[in-house]
């Protein structure tokens, strides 16, 4: 019993906190904004997703002499999966490509924040396409959980 907790223990102190609110996950990152889009990036390229754009919205902040903290968006997607999501209810389509938004908080904590493919699931009533909602969602966890070690 003892060595459970302690195993326990041990896997909630190493892993990454993991914030879920208004179907946005949150996922809180070692590294800067800079290193985690880049960690992030060249996980998803791995992995065979397509990278669509990379969006730094402090420099688009800046050139309007705006402050704001390093804040980066990635936009990526699998047109294999996302358009089986479409395919389901193409209103989806307003949701893709998948986005995943580093940025910085206030106590200088860097996050990786994306949709929750549940959350997208019941927003376009996607019925039919459960098995491919579960295996965004699976996906998703393990790039944003990998890039933020």
């Amino acid at each position: 019993m003892k060595r459970n907790f302690l195993f326990i223990l041990f896997a909630l102190l190493t892993a990454p906190a993991v914030l879920a609110e208004n179907g946005i996950i949150s996922v809180e990152s070692s590294h800067d904004v800079a290193e985690t889009s880049m960690r992030l990036e060249k996980i998803l390229r791995t992995k065979g997703m397509t990278i669509f754009a990379r969006v730094d919205h402090g420099q688009g902040a800046e050139k309007v002499g705006k402050g704001l903290r390093p804040t980066e968006l990635l936009i990526f997607g699998n047109p294999k999966l996302g358009s089986v999501l479409m395919q389901c209810n193409q209103t989806a389509g307003i949701d893709l490509p998948q986005k995943a938004l580093i940025w910085e908080d206030s106590r200088g904590k860097t996050w990786i924040s994306y949709n929750d493919p549940v959350w997208m699931a019941k927003r376009h009533n996607l019925i039919g396409c459960g098995s491919v909602v579960s295996k965004i969602k699976s996906a998703l966890r393990e790039f944003a959980t990998e890039a933020a070690k």
